[in-house]
């Protein structure tokens, strides 16, 4: 039975650039791919997203950024024409800026006391 250091044991002998390089390889493994939506679900979103903004109700909206999905529940602010934007106050009052093109889901929340 052999015993050694395992990847201890190469290190050393590697260039830091090459470990460096190792790294970044392992944290691009967990990086999420953009989907794309199809129509139907665009027009689903858009349906949820009038309601929201009509009635003051919370959302829950799936969004592609850095690399990765995150999830913002706050209520619809303000609409950008110009910039194509969702401007989203959550509860702790703090503003999300999101561009339309990168929303991947929007759900009606069921807490509406944000």
């Amino acid at each position: 039975m052999i015993r050694d250091r395992g990847r201890i044991k190469w290190t050393s002998m590697m260039l830091p650039e090459h470990v460096k390089m190792l790294r970044d390889w392992v944290k691009e493994d967990v990086y999420e791919q953009e989907k794309e939506v199809d129509e139907q679900q665009l027009e689903l979103m858009n349906d949820i997203l009038s309601e929201a903004m009509e009635f003051n109700q919370s959302v829950t909206i799936t969004h592609y950024r850095n690399r990765n999905y995150e999830l913002v529940l706050g209520i619809i602010h303000y609409w950008d024409e110009l910039e194509q934007k969702l401007h989203i106050v959550d509860k702790f009052e703090e503003i999300h800026r999101i561009q339309l093109k990168y929303i991947a889901d929007v759900r009606l929340s069921g807490d509406d006391q944000v």
